[in-house]
């Protein structure tokens, strides 16, 4: 099956595709046109934004549903749907010996280099020259551009439902930092760089030092953005001088500062 017919085929009710006979063909063709880079779970759209493919979603999900767990290995159970991938030589991946799991369904660029443990889940799509390092996570429909650095520890949410929902959307040539997070549907634009330690949720307030405003849900184009705080509100939390964790826009990158350099000059 080509895209248009998969797309054809669950676009139907969830019943009508669970009873075709044709449901597993289907769902190989899906895996196929997913690790291919053909089908993506959201994808750039003509106005420089995103949009999200819902009918992909879904039928990643109808995946679990029609199949039951079973051993896979020793120790391991899983639904028979997304089992590990078997990389090949001509994927044009380097994925260091030592414990790594991409699972089937996500697609991996000609050039992405993994570091071992890590993690890469069904649905996300990893761009050509990104680095995923060691014990980094890049969560389901996950969308990571080309060229970006995740570095250790770094968790990239996915968010496969509600099917409707934007993804965890990292462009191309942002870095990473150590140990950040970022979840629930955040969209962190090109050239940006996160410093070690930034959480980033739907609900995060991120402060622009640069432009005096304040964004959430997105992190714009070339923005350092660190770790910060911001007073809590209410009696008891000014009478103990507490604070709640929030993420500071300090500068953006130009044209000529790379992340490393544009990240040391933020932090001193």
């Amino acid at each position: 099956m080509n895209p248009n017919q998969l797309q054809d085929f669950y676009g139907r009710e969830a019943g009508a595709v669970l009873a075709d006979p044709d449901a597993t063909r289907a769902h190989e063709a899906l895996l196929t046109a997913l690790e291919r880079g053909e089908l993506r779970a959201a994808e750039p759209d003509e106005q420089h934004g995103w949009r999200v493919n819902t009918w992909v979603k879904q039928a990643i999900l109808l995946g679990f549903r029609r199949t039951s767990v079973v051993p896979m290995g020793p120790a391991f159970f899983d639904k028979t749907a997304y089992p590990p991938r078997q990389l090949t030589l001509d994927d044009g991946v380097r994925a260091v010996p030592g414990g790594t799991a991409v699972r089937r369904g996500a697609h991996l660029a000609k050039g992405v280099v993994i570091m071992p443990p890590a993690y890469v889940n069904v649905g996300a799509f990893v761009g050509t020259g990104t680095m995923v390092d060691s014990h980094a996570l890049v969560g389901s429909c996950a969308q990571i551009g080309s060229h970006v650095h995740l570095s250790a520890g770094a968790q990239i949410g996915g968010v496969l439902e509600p099917a409707g929902a934007r993804p965890v959307i990292v462009e191309d040539d942002c870095f990473v930092g150590g140990l950040v997070g970022v979840f629930e549907g955040v969209w962190v634009r090109r050239r940006a760089v996160l410093a070690a330690g930034v959480v980033l949720s739907a609900s995060t307030r991120i402060q622009d030092l640069v432009h005096g405003k304040e964004w959430q849900g997105e992190v714009p184009e070339g923005a350092v953005v660190v770790p910060g705080s911001r007073p809590a509100t209410g009696t008891y939390a000014e009478a103990h001088g507490l604070h709640v964790q929030t993420a500071l826009i300090v500068k953006y990158r130009d044209e000529r500062t790379d992340a490393a350099t544009a990240l040391e000059s933020a932090l001193r």
